[in-house]
C-alpha cells in the first residue's frame, strides 16, 4: 500500500478569478476500504500491535462506521484477531458497512447505547478486554498520538508534493484526531478545520491532543448542515455537482461539508488572492453506501464489492 496519494490541482473558473491555486490531497485512494485518515490513523496503531506482539484488538465504533469497517479489512490483510462493538440493538442484514465488516471475518458484537455511553471509561475498557480476551485497544474513531503521528506525514508529503508549504490546509473533522495530527506539523500552513458536528467543542478538543501551533489553527463551525450525520438538500446538490465537475466523489458526513465550506469561503474572499491551498480528502466514501441505504439513492455510490 503506497502511502503518498495524489495531490492534484482543482480547475475551476472561481479559483481562476479569485486569483487562487487549490489543490486536493486524494487520501481516498490510497486503499478502496483503509482510506483516507482511517489509514493515517490505524498505520502506527498496527505497528505497535505487532512489535509488542499483541494477539487480539478491539475497538468501538456505530454501524456505519469508517472506522470500523477500516480496521476489520486492515485486520483481515495482515491476518490480525479483532472485535468491534457496535453501538445498536443487533445486526442488520443488509446494513453495507457490517456486511462488508463480516466479509472480512472481525467479531461483531453490540451494545446498547447506555452501554455505550462508557466507551472512554478505563474499567469498562478493561472489562471488554477480559471478556474478549483482547489485549490492545484503539479508541472510537482510531484517535490517539499513534494516530496523531500518521496523520502529521499528510502534511510532509503536501511539502514534498508542492515543493513548498502550502499557505492553507483544510480538513474534515469528526474527533478532532486528525486535525490535531496536522496542526502538529503546520508550522507553515494555516489550518483551516470544518467540523462535522454541530456545537463549539472541537477546538478545545483538538487542542488537547495538540495545542502546538495552536495559532495556525482555525475552526468552521457553520457547515455542519444540521449537526452529526444531518443533511440538506443543497449538500447532496452539491456533492453531485462536484462529482460532474471533477469526477470526484465526496460524502455527506465529513469532506461533502468541508468542501461546501471551502468554496462558500472562496466566493467570499475569506482567502487572499495568490494564496495556494490544500484540500485533504479524507476518504469515508463506503459511508455513501449507508447513506443511500438510509435515505434513498441520492449520491453516487463508490466502487466497493458488497
Amino acid at each position: 500500500m503506497n502511502p503518498l496519494s495524489p495531490l492534484i490541482k482543482l480547475e475551476d473558473p472561481l479559483f481562476d478569478h479569485k486569483k487562487l491555486e487549490v489543490f486536493i490531497k486524494r487520501d481516498e485512494l490510497i486503499h478502496p476500504l483503509i482510506s483516507g485518515n482511517k489509514w493515517r490513523k490505524l498505520k502506527y496503531n498496527l505497528l505497535e500491535f505487532k512489535q509488542k506482539n499483541k494477539k487480539h484488538l478491539l475497538s468501538f465504533g456505530g454501524a456505519f462506521s469508517n472506522h470500523l469497517l477500516a480496521l476489520a479489512a486492515a485486520c483481515s490483510e495482515q491476518d490480525i484477531k479483532g472485535t468491534i462493538i457496535v453501538r445498536g440493538d443487533g445486526p442488520d442484514p443488509n446494513n453495507p458497512t457490517l456486511r462488508l465488516a463480516n466479509k472480512m471475518g472481525i467479531n461483531i458484537q453490540f451494545t446498547d447505547r447506555t452501554n455505550y455511553k462508557r466507551r472512554h471509561d478505563q474499567d469498562y475498557q478493561q472489562e471488554l478486554l477480559e471478556h474478549y480476551k483482547a489485549d490492545f485497544l484503539i479508541p472510537e474513531g482510531g484517535t490517539n498520538l499513534l494516530a496523531l503521528k500518521g496523520c502529521a506525514e499528510i502534511v510532509d508529503e503536501i511539502d514534498l508534493q508542492l515543493g513548498k508549504a502550502s499557505d492553507y490546509i483544510t480538513v474534515s473533522a469528526g474527533t478532532g484526531g486528525t486535525a490535531a495530527g496536522l496542526l502538529s506539523q503546520c508550522s507553515n500552513s494555516k489550518l483551516q478545520v470544518f467540523s462535522a458536528l454541530k456545537g463549539d467543542f472541537l477546538e478545545a478538543d483538538i487542542l488537547k491532543l495538540c495545542d502546538k501551533n495552536k495559532q495556525n489553527l482555525h475552526v468552521h463551525k457553520t457547515f455542519h448542515f444540521g449537526g452529526y450525520a444531518k443533511h440538506k438538500p443543497e449538500l447532496i446538490s452539491f456533492i453531485n455537482e462536484f462529482y460532474e465537475q471533477h469526477n470526484i466523489l465526496l460524502d455527506p458526513i465529513y469532506t461533502g461539508k468541508m468542501f461546501y465550506g471551502l468554496l462558500t469561503e472562496i466566493r467570499e474572499d475569506k482567502y487572499p488572492a495568490g494564496s495556494s491551498i490544500v484540500a485533504i480528502h479524507t476518504g469515508g466514501l463506503q459511508g455513501n453506501l449507508g447513506f443511500n441505504y438510509r435515505f434513498g439513492q441520492k449520491i453516487p455510490n463508490p466502487q466497493i464489492p458488497v
